[in-house]
């Protein structure tokens, strides 16, 4: 699904409902729906695919056109649901299965506008002309729409991101002894340095060089523990080019000297 397919259609609304019970939705050719969950989640179903639990929303296709939405027995739950056509039918619309946002606010905003001017019972007063409100329910279709897609995205970028953030924490655990710069880890995960720094400190807690030190002096740790190695030797194997250095950020994270450590190794 890209955007491609919504610039070359007009959506439609047909109907918008909110519910707090589980719901059967039956969709006929050529219909969508948007269910949009604005309090707890709901699970949704469909013949021959695997239950999906939504929190945010969901877009329903008519080639799947009977829907189940259930609500769980022990937990409350609020959701609308908005029937729409796209305009014209003979285009190609894909949208469909679970979609994410960060402008939940803005979404069930428009939402609430939507469920309030469809009242069919407003004071004579506060009518407005048929056209004006289809054309205002329009234009909030289509930004809920533009939303769901373009935020979608960036939540499924930030996901293939993390992946790649994991598999560059698993090389640099493996390969700790080596040279390792944010430019070369950065590349290698396909992500900017800017970004892998961003990613690295809300994955971790740590910046990319703090978590380096730390996991280097762990290593030296095990090797005083394992091995027979001088206390330069294990700096080398650790990944530390100079000892000086070495001695000052282990001690600064163990508390003693490496000379120290390995002593009190010795006399346990």
């Amino acid at each position: 699904m890209d955007f491609q397919q919504l610039i070359m259609l007009i959506p439609s609304m047909e109907q918008v409902q909110l519910y707090q019970t589980s719901q059967q939705l039956k969709l006929q050719a050529g219909q969508y729906a948007l269910v949009i969950v604005r309090k707890g989640h709901v699970t949704v179903k469909t013949d021959g695919a695997d239950a999906v639990i939504c929190s945010q929303g969901y877009a329903c296709h008519p080639q799947q056109s009977s829907y189940s939405i259930e609500v769980p027995k022990t937990r409350e739950a609020e959701y609308g649901i908005i029937v729409y056509r796209m305009i014209p039918e003979d285009k190609e619309w894909t949208l469909a299965g679970p979609l994410s946002t960060f402008s939940e606010v803005k979404i069930h905003y428009m939402l609430d506008e939507m469920l309030r001017i469809t009242v069919p019972d407003l004071p004579a007063a506060e009518e407005e002309p048929d056209v004006t409100l289809r054309f205002r329910l329009r234009l909030m279709l289509e930004r809920i729409l533009y939303i769901y897609l373009y935020e979608s995205g960036m939540k499924k970028e930030d996901k293939s991101a993390e992946q790649a953030l994991e598999d560059t924490i698993s090389y640099m655990n493996e390969h700790y002894m080596l040279m390792l710069t944010l430019p070369m880890l950065a590349k290698r995960a396909g992500i900017s340095e800017g970004h892998f720094t961003v990613l690295f400190k809300k994955y971790t807690g740590e910046t990319m060089t703090v978590y380096m030190r730390r996991l280097r002096i762990e290593k030296a740790k095990q090797l005083f523990q394992q091995t027979d190695l001088t206390a330069k030797e294990i700096a080398q194997k650790s990944g530390f080019t100079d000892y000086f250095y070495f001695s000052r950020m282990f001690k600064k994270e163990v508390g003693c000297s490496p000379m120290a450590f390995k002593k009190g190794l010795a006399e346990i």
